[in-house]
């Protein structure tokens, strides 16, 4: 397979990964110097999140993306205010932790794997890369890191929410965030390579499944 880029290379994240670790870690700080005061971290992390879309803006990053980043932040604090407990700012990344792995798993079931619909879109193929069976076989078992990406943050984030564990689930948000990323990113492309053959012309150059030969066909 001649296919020298990455899904790292395809896909980046890595700024987007680091930057979303920011307001969760302020939160977290911003709760313990104010005396666990959930109004001031849930000030620190927006002041926080609001700085980080700042800088992604001149970064170049589409405000789209930026503001469905702070959106994010602000409602997790909104949940948290009006709990009344700190470990709720981090229900919203549970829940769409939770929906994440569903969606993904449902993909695969449908034989429409979201990372090939990701990478399809990143390269402009629309739909191209369903017409090829083996690329289409190679991002289904390649979605199945993705699941157990959401599925690995569900078993460390939910114990942790369960029984109170704020600074813990800080730190979980951290390590689980780019370096979980970067190892599914690594692991996936793995497995996608492991399933092409030899002589595919990789992800950018989908090949179509051959036709089938129907007068063939009716004289077996």
């Amino acid at each position: 397979m001649a296919e020298p880029e990455s899904l790292a290379d395809l896909l980046g994240g890595r700024r987007a990964a680091l930057d979303a670790t920011v307001p969760p870690v302020v939160f977290v700080a911003g709760w313990l110097v104010g005396g666990r005061s959930i109004w001031i971290g849930a000030a620190a992390a927006v002041i926080a999140a609001a700085v980080v879309g700042g800088v992604r803006l001149k970064n170049g990053d589409k405000p789209r993306a930026v503001l469905i980043g702070l959106l994010g932040v602000c409602v997790a604090a909104i949940v948290a205010l009006r709990t009344g407990r700190a470990e709720d700012f981090f229900l919203l990344q549970i829940v769409s932790n939770a929906a994440s792995a569903l969606a993904w798993a449902v993909s695969i079931v449908v034989r429409w794997p979201l990372l090939g619909i990701v990478v399809g879109t990143v390269l402009g193929q629309k739909t191209r890369w369903r017409r090829d069976p083996v690329l289409l076989r190679a991002y289904m078992k390649a979605s199945w890191v993705w699941v157990l990406q959401y599925v690995v943050r569900l078993a460390v984030f939910v114990p942790l929410w369960a029984t109170h564990q704020v600074v813990a689930l800080g730190i979980a948000r951290g390590v689980l965030t780019w370096p979980l990323v970067a190892a599914c990113l690594a692991v996936s492309w793995w497995v996608i390579r492991r399933d092409l053959p030899e002589g595919h012309p990789g992800l950018r150059h989908p090949e179509s499944a051959p036709p089938v030969d129907r007068a063939g066909a009716d004289q077996v």
